[in-house]
């Protein structure tokens, strides 16, 4: 009988990109023979790569081809690296920036939640920067709203305005519109309980409604959402109480459900309590083609040097396996590779301390390989 096939669009994108997704497809070859699964990957343009390519060819400008978008609806998931990079970097309105491609893809899959699992790797402890004791027990998972909020509302300037921001001055105006609707809320806040019913049962909704009308909103339809759960409770929390409480007492969070904006902001600090960003993977889902990729940015500086971390990426391998392929099997297998080698003293330099012995500390084709070696 012939082996299931997937098929994964890979997006490398910019920077260290297209280094920890070649560990990503090993891992992925690596699991398909264990499992008699064939992963067909076709790389895909996007971001920065993107917009050197359609500069080049003459045609329109863009950081998300339709030829990567009509690929991405066919597959079965999606695998995105990192996009980005100073290379492209122009803040000027009306300018083509590779962040552009990942909001499009995410709008035009209709993705709108991201999920982003903390956990602590007991090996990793001495990585973070926060004490030991605070690290017990942290086992969290943001859900962060990613198809509404500030970032996909009007972005406005006007020049030469009188009476900018009230003052009787003349000069610059800037507007951002931040807009929700109910329907938008109640989605991701019902996700957010389905997952908390299948956990320690409790939800973190994060607001600002002492300022925001959109968070008086979110509130009112958290709560009302939440009664449809009798065995979750759900409690509110200002984002920046929240903010303080991540690193003050993280184990205290099981489920957190946050918009955009918000969830953009505490997610990356949460990663600090893992001790790098190259260690969270994260999942965007919707009602179609979901998307996985690493917390982490494209990290120039060190792009090509053979150094980046690829776990997150991998561990974002883990999240496809699970919510897209249903592959539960394989991702916890994959998830005990990673802690196996974490386990054994195995690091990469981001990870690395003063006690990581220098034979222990290896490249980033180094780990995925040992990584595959731990899936035996």
């Amino acid at each position: 009988m012939a082996p299931r096939t997937y098929r994964i669009c890979t997006l490398p994108g910019d920077g260290i990109g297209p280094e920890i997704i070649a560990e990503a497809k090993k891992v992925l070859a690596a699991v398909g023979a264990r499992h008699d699964v064939e992963f067909v990957c076709t790389d895909q343009l996007i971001g920065g790569a993107a917009i050197d390519a359609t500069t080049e060819a003459g045609g329109p400008v863009s950081a998300l081809p339709d030829t990567t978008l009509e690929a991405a609806r066919a597959s079965d998931a999606v695998l995105l690296a990192a996009v980005g990079g100073p290379k492209w970097t122009n803040t000027n309105a009306g300018a083509i920036r590779p962040e552009q491609g990942l909001l499009a893809i995410r709008k035009e899959l209709g993705l709108y939640l991201n999920l982003r699992p903390v956990r602590m790797f007991r090996a990793l402890v001495g990585a973070s920067s926060l004490k030991p004791e605070l690290l017990e027990g942290v086992d969290l998972l943001i859900v962060r709203e990613l198809t509404g909020g500030l970032y996909f509302g009007a972005h406005e300037r006007e020049w030469g305005v009188e009476g900018a921001g009230g003052n009787g001055a003349r000069g610059e105006f800037a507007r951002d519109t931040m807009e929700y609707s109910e329907y938008e809320v109640e989605r991701v806040v019902r996700w957010a309980c389905q997952a908390a019913s299948r956990r320690r049962g409790r939800v973190c909704s994060v607001d600002k409604a002492n300022v925001l009308e959109t968070s008086r909103m979110w509130r009112e339809v958290a709560h009302a959402v939440g009664a449809e759960f009798p065995e979750v409770t759900i409690e509110d929390m200002y984002v920046d109480n929240a903010s303080m409480q991540l690193v003050a007492n993280p184990a205290q969070f099981d489920v957190l459900v946050t918009e955009n904006t918000f969830g953009d902001i505490l997610s990356d600090e949460a990663s600090m309590l893992t001790g790098s960003l190259g260690m969270l993977a994260s999942a965007s889902l919707g009602d179609g083609v979901a998307l996985y990729e690493p917390s982490h940015g494209s990290a120039p500086d060190i792009a090509g040097r053979g150094i980046a971390n690829p776990i997150a990426q991998v561990l974002s391998v883990e999240l496809m396996l699970r919510y897209s392929l249903g592959m539960d099997e394989a991702a916890d297998e994959l998830s005990a590779a990673v802690t196996r080698v974490l386990d054994e003293g195995w690091r990469t330099v981001d990870i690395a301390d003063e006690l990581t012995a220098a034979d222990r500390v290896l490249g980033t084709s180094a780990m995925g390989d040992k990584i595959v070696e731990a899936l035996g």
